[in-house]
């Protein structure tokens, strides 16, 4: 019933994923690259605290003290400049840096300029409106606000713990109340990026369920996508016949000139030649499997060729020997002794033969 309505019930195909992903459409999650970020500067900052002061002091030091007269207002501001580079400089490259690793930890590697292409029906207002109206739009617009009374929540209960701190700055010189307001930051810091964090696993858990839904695919569309990749049936038909003609040329052409025939007894065929004059080993001149191998047994019967049955050395050289190919060396061993087997039976025969035309 769900396949007549068109449903989409389908997990996605590995075909179907990756077109989403070289469109740019990918499971990721904003609030944890966020959540990275916000911990990466914390821990940046807090490592380089006196870096930072140093350079923050020589700042504040030189612009108060600079005149910036017009003959050297050039240099004023390259220097003001440089420093400020070196204040804040590391903390953003850190960032950016975790704010990339982030995303190609969700990800991994892409680069796509998809996205940034334009299309009609973003420009659409009434295609826009709806989208800003949808069930998902107001779902997230939900969710954010929830995301935005917990954190308020979580930062005014810290504060709350530390009132008797807050309230006792006034009473601090300058100093001391700036090293007291910095150390609530970072524990605030610190509190909200731990919450944050786990908002952000919980957000991309749940964008890889919502992508896999989104690209759930239909019963038709499964066996579209999987006729289109295997090819037209009636040209794979074709292609298979063909294929087993060839097979077919070659047993004939091969299975008289075999000294053996190996079986599995109904299964599997292997036919052996060896001419120790041009081989090294005996060597496969033809196999099968089910008809192909009923095909072989027959011609070697018309031809008077040793069957031997030996089923786990027929299967072993079926599936680990290609046809023309010479045997292993881990074949030698049973091989030797169904030759010997045949050349015996073939000398008995003989010997018959000969008894029988001098009697």
């Amino acid at each position: 019933m769900a396949d007549d309505l068109g449903e989409k019930t389908e997990d996605p195909t590995s075909r179907r994923l990756q077109q989403a992903r070289g469109r740019g459409q990918v499971a990721k999650s904003q609030d944890l690259a966020g959540a990275v970020v916000l911990l990466g500067g914390v821990v940046v900052i807090a490592a380089l605290a006196p870096y930072l002061m140093r350079n923050l002091r020589r700042l504040t030091e030189y612009g108060l003290a600079e005149s910036f007269g017009a003959a050297g207002f050039d240099d004023s501001v390259r220097q003001i400049v440089r420093l400020a580079v070196l204040v804040i400089g590391p903390v953003l490259a850190v960032m950016f840096v975790l704010a990339a690793l982030s995303y190609v930890v969700q990800v991994g590697p892409l680069f796509t300029l998809k996205p940034l292409e334009p299309k009609l029906d973003r420009m659409n207002p009434i295609a826009g409106a709806k989208r800003l109206f949808s069930k998902r739009n107001l779902v997230k617009t939900v969710v954010n606000s929830l995301k935005l009374v917990v954190v308020v929540a979580v930062a005014a209960g810290l504060l709350w713990f530390r009132w008797e701190r807050v309230v006792g700055l006034p009473s601090l010189e300058a100093i001391p109340a700036a090293l007291v307001i910095a150390q609530l930051l970072l524990e605030l810091a610190i509190v909200l990026g731990v919450l944050l964090l786990l908002m952000g696993v919980i957000d991309f858990l749940y964008q890889r369920w919502q992508h896999k839904e989104d690209l759930k695919m239909t019963k038709q569309e499964v066996k579209d996508e999987r006729r289109s990749m295997e090819g037209d049936p009636q040209v794979k038909g074709r292609r298979f016949r063909m294929m087993q003609e060839i097979a077919m040329q070659r047993i004939r052409q091969e299975v008289p000139k075999a000294d053996v025939i190996l079986t599995n007894p109904t299964h599997y065929s292997v036919a052996l030649r060896y001419d120790d004059d041009s081989m090294r080993a005996p060597r496969v001149v033809a196999k099968g499997v089910d008809h192909l191998a009923l095909r072989i047994r027959e011609l070697a019967r018309a031809h008077a060729i040793v069957i031997v049955e030996r089923p786990p050395l027929a299967r072993g050289l079926y599936y680990h020997v290609d046809v023309g190919r010479e045997i292993p060396a881990q074949f030698y061993e049973a091989v030797a002794e169904v030759l010997a087997y045949v050349y015996r039976v073939e000398r008995e025969a003989s010997e018959r033969a000969m008894a029988g035309a001098a009697g």
